[in-house]
């Protein structure tokens, strides 16, 4: 195949999927208030924003586009959920029209801070009201604002997670075709990541979880290889849980990052799929070279400390079977429970009955049969989650 034709099948490629995201607009605020009855409301979530996002001047109801800043800002957004919720589902309004917050998720204040030390008061406190733990999220290719915010609120609702959630929003375009400018924005963000996750480690915090998807593990491995080469890489003690779900990076890369880095303290889990349409994409256009969240050597990435769950046999929400984590009933209830025990007092073995108790009987709820491959270091286990 030549250069030229297989540029041509790239770009008819990108057009045929969505990336990671499925919105045609990145509006997150309403043009209109839209008021719904309390008893519609199933909850209300604050999630605290470290952006290297510009502001948004020609459309203020993305709050932040696409463009790059060169250094951080920072924010809050309070995001309801609405009592009709499902499961996996991120209930959007279509295009730009208003959200209904009796039907949808609904951004209904934005909070901006003039700095840092101002971001991290605020922020302290919420962690310390609610328990002393963090989740960060770091969203992947083809996101925008609105997809991360959105994202982090259905994990944060269907996890039930207690602590804090902070996303870590980096300059993607939220464009199909974006590929390559965002992965100059990913390699841009990899300081801006380090310094939040300092900056949260500076408070009571005694947790800080991090589940990164896609484009953003690269982010994610990238600031904690720059921790550990200070000799920082667990924060002080205070480093949780690492959840790196269909990381889009080069196997070889992830490889080298992981010797700098050292086998993993606490619990550090690879999710990959070997359906991932949206890889497959990632790995044409790197040079046919494999993507660690679709590769076929589970017990390879082993070797370096890390717990890897095949999710191939499970099903994705979209035809992408790109979120799985996320988006797959099952699969939200398996994170939740992970979560919910703090990563300090978790062992690092995967506990097969623990994982059978949650999926018995959801397996419906997806309408197939589904399993989990899960590789340690040191065994397999073959997880049934339902039929």
């Amino acid at each position: 195949m030549t250069v030229r034709s297989k540029s041509y099948l790239v770009v008819a490629f990108a057009l045929a999927v969505t990336g990671c995201a499925g919105q045609n607009t990145h509006d997150l605020l309403n043009k209109t208030t839209v008021a719904a009855p309390a008893s519609d409301i199933a909850a209300t979530h604050e999630i605290f924003v470290a952006t290297t996002r510009q502001r948004a001047t020609k459309d203020p109801r993305q709050v932040y586009d696409g463009d790059r800043s060169l250094t951080t800002s920072f924010a809050r957004v309070d995001v309801t959920v609405p009592k009709s919720h499902q499961v996996g589902a991120i209930e959007r309004a279509k295009g730009s029209a208003n959200s209904n917050p009796a039907k949808e998720f609904t951004a209904k204040d934005v909070t901006f801070y003039d700095g840092a030390p101002q971001f991290a008061k605020a922020v302290g406190a919420d962690i310390a009201m609610r328990g002393d733990r963090a989740l960060v999220f770091v969203h992947g290719f083809n996101n925008g604002f609105d997809d991360g915010i959105y994202r982090l609120t259905q994990i944060a609702h269907d996890t039930k997670y207690t602590g804090t959630p902070v996303l870590f929003s980096w300059a993607s375009s939220g464009k199909t075709t974006g590929y390559i400018y965002d992965k100059e924005s990913a390699n841009a963000a990899r300081d801006d990541l380090e310094a939040t996750l300092r900056m949260l480690a500076k408070t009571r915090v005694k947790s800080i979880d991090i589940i990164a998807h896609s484009m953003g593990t690269w982010v994610t491995m990238e600031a904690l290889r720059q921790l550990a080469i200070t000799g920082d890489r667990d924060l002080g003690g205070k480093l949780g849980y690492v959840v790196l779900a269909s990381p889009d990076i080069d196997v070889d890369v992830f490889k080298k990052q992981m010797i700098r880095y050292g086998k993993p303290d606490k619990p550090f889990a690879i999710l990959l799929s070997g359906d991932d349409r949206a890889l497959k994409l990632s790995s044409l256009i790197s040079g046919d070279k494999p993507r660690v969240g679709d590769y076929g050597n589970a017990a390879d990435l082993a070797s370096y400390g890390v717990v890897v769950a095949d999710l191939t046999n499970t099903k994705g929400g979209d035809r992408l079977n790109h979120a799985k984590f996320a988006d797959n009933p099952i699969l939200v209830q398996l994170l939740g429970d992970r979560l919910r025990t703090p990563a300090a007092l978790r062992s690092d073995e995967p506990d097969a009955a623990q994982f059978d108790n949650i999926g018995q009987g959801l397996g419906k709820a997806v309408g197939s049969v589904a399993e989990i491959v899960i590789t340690t270091p040191f065994k397999v286990l073959t997880v049934a989650t339902g039929g």
